[in-house]
């Protein structure tokens, strides 16, 4: 055991198996929502949804164990919010593009993102970013999150006047947001271990002793059989014959990429891992991501990546792989007991996504907002993730104008080749998704 202990740097973190664990599960019940919403996503695409969950599970589970393991990361990884609704809505129902060679087309986006990784060309552009931008990433990433966190607990709704509005106090479940987020802080600002997670447990026994939350109807079940979606990826490599095609290929590698290298680098800055604007062992971290990728497009499912709300298990005090371990274990479990993850709605991981966005934001007090070359790109990457719904679009706003307002600045000097490169790469990025 001591062994264990030292390889995942338990003293160097000065934490504890009771506080990974608990970090472990706060971040399962943080983003378990997508064993649900994955299938409904792809389900419209025309996919088996039995046959998706089983999938979402089991690529959820292998990229986060992968992560634990040899990365020694708590970041957990689920098949992408964003790049799901294109896999489904842009590719399969606009473009009418088979589901069948969709996935065959992230199947190859993943072979290309394994040889990337191979050839540290990932490594490399997570390197270069400089410090000021990974931190607005950072920021940027916290926005989001508990953007997200306000739009599902009900607390903000959309408005065709202006966008956004406040949300409803009438809404019964809203009142379990409200509850979670009041009872989580106080236990935050007492210094209860474990207090995301207990915020979300009591979250939970609210709805329940409520009834705003049904009583699920039975304990144990089945998994869903794999066959309707295992290996089709496979078979339907020589359907990726077309330009059109091509293009969606490049765009869920593209898409996939920036989503995780934004995401890694935000988590790491949260967790305190980042030393002299590196972050270490990241080849280990992209590597697992790129197989699970790989691996999710085998089993039946759109492109895996690292999830932002592995951010809930980081302000939970996790900082080792053991919290990424503990999230896929229960990722597995969640086949046999998926009956009691429908008391997880919306309105009980709220609250955490909230908190967590709170927490991130302490990252804009390092950036250097005196220096308007440096505000500007830093702030369109923090306005534009929340905002555009997406972490990629976001982080391409911002680093398209970061050449641009330092060639202004005179300081084009100081910004390496790669950034250049990457600024095109985004404009490109850009042009793609508008591409109709």
């Amino acid at each position: 055991m001591d062994k264990v202990k030292s390889y995942f740097m338990f003293d160097k973190f000065k934490t504890s198996w009771q506080t990974e664990i608990i970090a472990g599960l706060t971040t399962f019940i943080s983003m378990s929502y997508i064993l649900f919403l994955n299938p409904n996503v792809l389900g419209d695409a025309g996919m088996d949804k039995g046959a998706v969950f089983t999938a979402t599970a089991l690529a959820s589970a292998l990229g986060c164990i992968l992560m634990g393991v040899f990365a020694r990361y708590p970041f957990a990884s689920a098949p992408a919010l964003g790049v799901n609704a294109f896999f489904a809505y842009t590719v399969v129902i606009g473009m009418k593009i088979p589901w069948e060679t969709a996935l065959a087309g992230v199947f190859i986006a993943s072979i290309l993102f394994l040889l990337i990784t191979i050839f540290r060309l990932r490594e490399k552009i997570i390197d270069a970013i400089p410090g000021n931008i990974k931190q607005a990433i950072s920021a940027g990433i916290g926005m989001f999150i508990a953007f997200i966190g306000l739009k599902n607990g009900g607390l903000i709704e959309k408005s065709d006047s202006t966008l956004v509005a406040l949300g409803s106090l009438t809404t019964p479940t809203t009142w379990i947001t409200i509850f979670g987020l009041l009872v989580t802080v106080i236990l935050m600002v007492r210094n209860v271990k474990g207090a995301v997670f207990i915020g979300m447990v009591l979250s939970a026994i609210l709805g329940m002793a409520t009834g705003l939350i049904a009583l699920p109807s039975s304990i144990v079940a089945t998994p869903p059989s794999l066959a309707p979606t295992f290996g089709v990826a496979l078979a339907h490599i020589g359907n990726i014959n077309t330009l059109q095609l091509a293009i969606v290929v490049l765009t869920f590698l593209l898409v996939t990429f920036f989503d995780t290298a934004g995401t890694l680098v935000g988590l790491a800055e949260q967790a305190g891992f980042m030393k002299n604007n590196k972050m270490p062992r990241v080849g280990s971290a992209l590597m697992s991501d790129s197989v699970a990728m790989m691996v999710g497009s085998l089993l039946g499912t759109s492109p895996v990546g690292a999830y932002v709300e592995s951010s809930a298990g980081i302000a939970a005090k996790g900082r080792t792989g053991v919290v990424a371990i503990v999230a896929g274990i229960m990722f597995i479990l969640s086949l046999f007991f998926s009956p009691l993850l429908a008391v997880i709605i919306n309105q009980v991981t709220a609250p955490a996504l909230i908190i967590v966005g709170t927490l991130m934001a302490s990252s804009l007090a390092k950036i250097e907002w005196d220096k308007l070359e440096i505000a500007v790109p830093a702030f369109l990457i923090i306005i534009g993730m929340p905002l555009t719904y997406s972490i990629s679009d976001g982080l391409a706003l911002g680093m398209v104008v970061y050449p641009v307002t330092m060639l202004a600045a005179k300081r084009g000097k100081e910004v390496s080749p790669i950034m250049y490169g990457l600024a095109v790469v985004f404009m490109i990025f850009l042009w793609m998704l508008n591409v109709k």
